[in-house]
């Protein structure tokens, strides 16, 4: 299969590299990064895709700086919402299956039990509501798509870059002597690019389509996330929980948004490991690579 990666940069996409290497699949993997294609246009998106004439698309890209889409609405919607209809216009013109990325803030927090995919997305920020657009517009633009939600990424690329994650952070804060301050009152499932990247491999060439929740398992709030970040690197620091009106973050993020992998144990996959697993072997893996938080 040739496989078109867009944002070939990210953390998501430099393990779906490396998986797609490590599996031994023949298939042919196409990298492009941002520098390399903005897909806001749409005359680079068509020749790229017609030049290239891909099986697959996997589009990684997305404006995901949360709280500063809420300043910036215009850009996110050009991105996370054209963008993506500019990908699914040119990949059903090329009869190739879409792959697109999507989130857990499509949804509100108010269930406060386990999303599934049949759940109605009601989206709280300007960020989930250009995402659930993204989605829309694969669904209206292109025959043949994947959607997948997921949540709270991190990976080893963002270890090795200036943008950094979750984790990343909160080990630099530690290590600078400085007290986080992260939120008690926002429930997720953080889930490790790696781990994430071995499902999408499995689950791309069977010929699944449609949308699917792609996280790893169980729930924890930031702060249990943080405090189990510090625990496994072994630095002694202090976190200081706050709640998200005490936090004062610019976009309203949902309260609970665990995904439950229905759709994906139903197409007969086995479900993801628990958060603390993947996150374990990431904390092993910055480890044996020798990364530094500093």
């Amino acid at each position: 299969m040739k496989i078109l990666l867009i944002g070939a940069n990210g953390q998501l996409a430099r393990d779906l590299l490396a998986e797609f290497t490590a599996a031994g699949d023949k298939h042919e993997i196409v990298p492009v990064t941002h520098e390399q294609l903005d897909i806001r246009n749409k005359r680079l998106v068509d020749d790229l895709m017609a030049a290239t004439r891909p099986e697959c698309v996997i589009n990684t890209a997305a404006f995901h700086r949360v709280d500063l889409c809420e300043d910036e609405p215009e850009t996110t919607f050009a991105v996370n919402e054209n963008g993506v209809r500019n990908l699914a216009q040119a990949a059903h013109q090329q009869n190739a299956l879409l792959v697109q990325l999507s989130t857990d803030y499509v949804f509100d927090g108010v269930k406060r039990s386990v999303y599934v995919e049949r759940d109605e997305p009601k989206p709280l920020s300007v960020y989930g509501k250009s995402r659930l657009a993204g989605e829309i517009a694969v669904q209206e633009n292109c025959a043949r798509y994947i959607i997948i939600r997921t949540c709270g990424l991190y990976g080893m690329a963002g270890s090795q870059s200036k943008t950094g994650n979750f984790v990343e952070t909160m080990l630099k804060l530690a290590v600078a002597r400085k007290t986080p301050r992260v939120v008690n009152d926002q429930v997720c499932t953080p889930t490790s690019t790696r781990d994430l990247a071995r499902h999408m491999i499995r689950l791309i060439p069977t010929g699944a389509q449609g949308l699917f929740h792609m996280t790893s398992t169980g729930e924890c709030s930031w702060f249990d996330f943080a405090r189990e970040c510090l625990r496994l690197a072994g630095v002694h620091a202090v976190v200081n929980p706050v709640t998200s009106e005490q936090y004062g973050a610019k976009a309203k993020r949902p309260a609970y948004s665990v995904l439950d992998n229905l759709a994906y144990r139903d197409a007969g996959f086995t479900d993801f490991c628990p958060w603390q697993e993947a996150l374990a072997e990431y904390m092993q893996t910055r480890k044996k690579a020798g990364t530094q938080s500093s």
